[in-house]
C-alpha cells in the first residue's frame, strides 16, 4: 500500500546527507546493474546462445553519474535555500557557470557557497535591482537623482531588439528587471504565460498593460486560452522598428526609487549639501568614514593604469618595466600593497597619522601631509588613487594629482558615479565599476573610475 502521508520538509543537511551516500555507492550500484544486465542478456538467450546484446550500456560510466549527482546535489540545495527568489541575475548566471565545474558538495562549501544570501537577504535583494537597472539609463547611476524627493529617475527605458518570437537580450533584460522588482515588492517571478500575454496583445495592436488582469487569446480552432498576469505596475509598447519601450506606474517608479536609495544610501555620508559649491580652500575633506578600497577595486585600477604584472613577464622584475607610481591619500596602503606585488617603485601621501604609522609599519614609503598643500613635481610615471568623495572635493584632488606625472604619464582615480554622469568636471576615459563594488567597506554608493593622460 502507498503510503499518502506528505514528506517532511528536508533540510540542507540531509540533502548532503543523501547527496554523501549516493555518492558512496555509485560503484555499488554499477555492479549491481552490470550483474542484472547479464542476468537481461541470459534471458534473451536460448541455452546462452547470443545473436546480439540486449539494449546497450555504453553510456552506464561511473564518472558520469557521480558527475550528474554532484550537480543535481548543489541544485537542490538551492533550490532548497530559495536562492533564486534572492540572488541577482548576474548571480544566478556565475552559480550556473560554476556547475560545469562544481566543488565539492560538504556542508562547509554550502555554507561559503550560499551562507551570506541568508545572511544578509535584503543586501542581496537589492543588489540585483541596482544591477538590473545600472546599465539601462546613466540616471540610475546618479546618486543625487536617487535620493528620495529628486525627480531625477526615467518614467520609461528603452529595450532594443524585442522581438516577437525572440528570447535574446531585450526579453532577458526585461525578465531581470521584473524579477528583480518582484523580489523587492514581495510578488510572484515573471512567468511564460505574461510573454504570451505580452505578445497577444501586442499583436491586437495595443500597449501589453501588466496590471493582474487574465488576458484571453483565441487560436485558430476558435478555442479560448486564458493567461494570466501579475500587477506589475508596468507596460511595454512595441514599435514597428523592433523597440519596446517599458512605462513605469507612479507606484512602481518610487519603488525603484526607494530600493535604490536604501542600497546606495540616501544621503553619501560625506556629500555635501545640495546646492552648495566646493570650497576653494585646500582644507582636507571631512573624515566622517573611511572607506578601505576592496581588493577587486584595487586589481581593476591597476589593470586600468596599465601597471605591469610579473606573472605577464618570464624574465620576472629584469624583464618588466618598474614605473613610479604615487598613490594619494593612501589610507592604511590597500593600494600600495598590491603595487608592492607588482614590484613597482611606490609613495604614498597621507594626512591621517595613524593610517599613515600602518600603511609605514608594512614596509610602504607613506610621507604624512594633507596632499593638496604637498608641492608638485612631474616625476611620477602613474598615479592610483582614491580620493575623498566629499562634495566635488575630488576634483582638487585628482587635477592636484596630475601636477605629479610626468609628459605622458598617465592617472587613474576611483570616483563616485556622479562625477562622470552629473558633475562632468573631469575628462578622460570613464569605466564603471560593478554594483557594490564598496560593499565591504561600508557603503553601496555607484562608483566607477577615471583614467587621464598628462600632456
Amino acid at each position: 500500500m502507498t503510503s499518502t502521508a506528505i514528506a517532511g520538509q528536508r533540510t540542507v543537511a540531509d540533502l548532503i546527507e543523501e547527496y554523501e551516500a549516493k555518492a558512496a555507492s555509485v560503484d555499488q550500484a554499477i555492479a549491481t546493474f552490470e550483474r542484472a544486465y547479464e542476468e537481461l542478456q541470459m534471458a534473451g538467450t536460448v541455452m546462452g546462445r547470443y545473436v546480439e546484446p540486449i539494449g546497450s550500456r555504453s553510456y552506464l560510466h561511473a564518472s558520469a553519474i557521480k558527475a550528474n549527482l554532484l550537480n543535481s546535489g548543489w541544485r537542490a540545495v538551492y533550490d532548497r535555500l530559495e536562492i533564486s527568489k534572492i540572488a541577482s541575475a548576474k548571480d544566478k548566471k556565475l552559480f550556473d557557470q560554476t556547475l560545469a565545474s562544481p566543488p565539492p558538495l560538504t556542508m562547509e562549501t554550502a555554507k561559503a557557497t550560499f551562507g551570506d544570501y541568508l545572511m544578509r537577504p535584503r543586501f542581496h535583494i537589492l543588489k540585483g535591482l541596482a544591477e538590473a537597472f545600472a546599465d539601462l539609463d546613466p540616471a540610475y547611476k546618479s546618486h543625487s537623482k536617487v535620493r528620495i524627493g529628486v525627480k531625477g529617475l526615467p518614467k520609461r527605458i528603452i529595450l532594443n531588439g524585442w522581438g516577437e518570437y525572440s528570447s535574446g537580450w531585450a526579453r532577458d533584460r526585461f525578465r531581470d528587471i521584473v524579477n528583480a522588482l518582484a523580489a523587492y515588492q514581495g510578488k510572484e517571478h515573471f512567468a511564460h504565460a505574461e510573454y504570451t500575454a505580452i505578445e497577444t496583445m501586442h499583436r491586437r495592436g495595443e500597449d501589453a498593460v501588466l496590471d493582474g488582469n487574465p488576458v484571453d487569446r483565441t487560436d485558430r480552432y476558435g478555442k479560448v486560452e486564458t493567461f494570466a498576469t501579475v500587477d506589475r505596475g508596468m507596460s511595454i509598447r512595441k514599435f514597428g522598428n523592433g523597440n519596446a519601450h517599458v512605462y513605469f506606474t507612479p507606484g512602481t517608479l518610487l519603488d525603484i526609487n526607494r530600493a535604490l536609495a536604501e542600497f546606495y544610501g540616501e544621503v553619501l555620508p560625506d556629500a555635501e549639501p545640495e546646492g552648495v559649491k566646493p570650497s576653494a580652500s585646500t582644507a582636507v575633506s571631512k573624515d566622517l568614514q573611511f572607506y578601505p578600497t576592496p581588493r577587486a577595486v584595487v586589481d581593476a585600477a591597476m589593470e586600468f593604469a596599465h601597471i605591469p604584472n610579473p606573472e605577464h613577464y618570464r624574465g620576472g622584475r629584469y624583464d618588466m618595466p618598474v614605473l613610479r607610481v604615487l598613490e594619494p591619500s593612501c589610507g592604511d596602503g590597500r593600494i600600495l600593497d598590491v603595487l608592492r606585488e607588482r614590484q613597482q617603485e611606490a609613495l604614498g601621501i597621507e594626512y591621517h597619522p595613524a593610517r599613515a604609522s600602518v600603511a609605514r609599519a608594512k614596509g610602504h614609503a607613506v610621507l604624512t601631509a594633507n596632499f593638496l598643500e604637498h608641492p608638485a613635481r612631474p616625476e611620477f610615471d602613474t598615479v592610483v588613487m582614491n580620493p575623498p568623495f566629499y562634495g566635488r572635493h575630488y576634483v582638487k584632488h585628482v587635477q592636484h594629482a596630475m601636477r605629479f606625472l610626468k609628459p605622458g604619464g598617465t592617472l587613474v582615480s576611483i570616483l563616485p558615479a556622479t562625477a562622470h554622469y552629473d558633475h562632468g568636471e573631469l575628462k578622460g576615459e570613464w569605466r564603471d565599476l560593478p554594483v557594490g563594488s564598496f560593499s565591504e567597506s561600508g557603503t553601496n554608493v555607484p562608483t566607477g573610475m577615471l583614467r587621464m593622460k598628462a600632456g
